[in-house]
């Protein structure tokens, strides 16, 4: 049973980062991982790619032949490729069992309120696929409510149109502490608690914003949001060992993988790895992790990295000298001690 990730994102959000972070962290923890690009604009992916929508169609044609523009261009080729799915399933074959991440355009209308994309990975669940939305978000909309409250929208569209298990992260987490003071705690914004709250600092964004019309269109965006109580946001900073493995762990639960049969035969490293880091970032305070300590935080786990290569190193070093011990015990000759066994004959 194959699993895969859809990763979608608006442009800028960090989609083909974190597919090739991605593609290297699990090749590390020994899981077999491939990834398809599935964006027809994305002429220089920098990762391996096993399978290149731009072998089927690209864009630069259907924008000469069809005198289309970029979106509608991008919006054409997902309409080619589903009316060619053929080409995708033999791709998926040749791919085996192999974890599959899908890189796909950032035009939110393919997410939104086209049906290509989701049609594609309907056919795909049908051939026995175990998918999960991973839906990427630059950090930067938490430094402007209007921002934020848009990117809350956008990410609830998606979750319906999709119809998908569904993880919204926001990327770039390390940088936000750069960024100017934000009105309420990380946590606040990765949980969207009672939006409520920040509708005065809404207001205050712009006075435009402090009028009456769109006093009420923001509280009524507000328990819109509230009444589907769908949308909540992981972290993510790609570089980061600890956040990788925290964020594919909440992915390994969403689409049933951590309960699959690969779980235990070919992913050993990987269990190793949950079971020395159970608590992984669960229990951690996120506002102290990348904003108000990030550096000291950063120290540590650089050091516990640090120890953690010289312990591998060492036992490294202890297997090879062990295994030189055995070949050298097993190439010195047998001597005779000159002492007989008689057994007394009954």
């Amino acid at each position: 049973m194959p699993f895969g990730q859809l990763i979608l994102g608006s442009p800028g959000s960090g989609k083909s980062t974190y597919c090739d972070g991605m593609h290297q962290f699990m090749g590390a923890i020994g899981r077999q991982c491939s990834v398809i690009n599935l964006d027809p604009a994305n002429d220089q992916t920098n990762y391996p790619c096993a399978l290149d929508i731009r072998s089927l169609v690209t864009l630069e044609e259907i924008m000469l032949d069809d005198h289309l523009g970029p979106n509608g261009g991008v919006l054409y080729a997902l309409e080619e490729l589903e009316n060619n799915m053929e080409w995708l399933e033999e791709g998926l074959k040749e791919l085996g069992d192999d974890y599959v991440l899908f890189d796909c355009p950032g035009q939110v209308e393919l997410y939104t309120h086209h049906n290509s994309l989701r049609n594609i990975f309907n056919r795909l669940q049908k051939l026995g696929y175990r998918l999960v939305v991973v839906h990427l978000s630059d950090c930067f909309c938490l430094t402007q409510p209007s921002l934020y409250l848009s990117n809350i929208l956008l990410c609830l569209r998606a979750m319906l149109q999709m119809d998908l298990p569904h993880i919204n992260v926001l990327t770039k987490i390390d940088r936000a502490a750069n960024y100017d003071p934000l009105p309420f705690n990380l946590n606040y914004y990765t949980e969207v608690q009672d939006l409520s709250y920040i509708i005065p600092a809404l207001e205050s964004e712009s006075p435009a914003l402090r009028s009456g019309k769109f006093s009420r269109l923001n509280q009524a965006v507000a328990n819109l949001v509230e009444q589907f109580g769908l949308v909540s946001f992981q972290v993510l900073a790609v570089e980061n060992k600890k956040s990788m493995m925290h964020l594919l762990h909440v992915i390994d639960r969403a689409n049933g993988y951590v309960f699959g049969a690969a779980e235990g035969t070919n992913d050993t490293i990987w269990q190793v790895a949950m079971r020395n880091e159970s608590s992984l970032m669960d229990n951690q305070d996120l506002q102290e992790r990348w904003i108000e300590n990030k550096e000291a935080f950063d120290e540590i786990e650089r050091e516990e990295e640090e120890e953690q290569q010289k312990l591998r190193e060492d036992q490294a070093e202890a297997a090879v000298e062990a295994a030189q011990g055995a070949d050298l015990l097993s190439s010195l000759p047998v001597s005779n001690s000159g002492i007989r066994v008689v057994r007394k004959k009954k």
